[in-house]
């Protein structure tokens, strides 16, 4: 029940994010997650949309673009919160290759996007956990 993430390696240059994301608001696509990592020629846009290939057609032709299954989990806006679910790929030694977190629209809701190295293996620890993972189809409806 992994989500898709699109990354795109974008120059790292003034105004070359804001013409990915004008693009991508251009075709209409909601960007629902959006993390930034850089290096000092390029950054690397990860970002969780709602039409994965709307958003591939309107980025530029040069740019190279994945698509990367991550895990998205529902936690509380509380502290504490993402260590219960650290807690539990940690007790199976699941490796963590990236995270990034962001609130949900409603109150007290929040949701952790993770790149594991075993997608099935963390989201089985994690729902026998009690805690929820979201498909594609989720995260508009949990997003709102």
């Amino acid at each position: 029940m992994a989500i898709t993430q699109l990354s795109a390696f974008l120059e790292n240059t003034p105004g070359t994010l804001y013409r990915a994301v004008s693009s991508i608001t251009e075709a209409g696509v909601n960007i629902r997650a959006l993390s930034v990592a850089d290096t000092k020629d390029f950054g690397i846009l990860r970002i969780i949309v709602s039409d994965i290939e709307k958003t591939k057609e309107a980025l530029d032709d040069n740019t190279v673009i994945t698509e990367t299954p991550v895990i998205a989990v529902k936690m509380s806006d509380q502290k504490g919160a993402l260590k219960k679910i650290l807690d539990v790929l940690q007790d199976d030694e699941i490796n963590i290759e990236y995270v990034y977190a962001f609130t949900g629209a409603m109150q007290d809701s929040a949701y952790v996007v993770l790149r594991v190295d075993d997608i099935g293996e963390a989201e089985e620890r994690l729902n026998s956990n009690g805690l929820k993972t979201l498909s594609d189809e989720d995260m508009g409806g949990f997003l709102a």
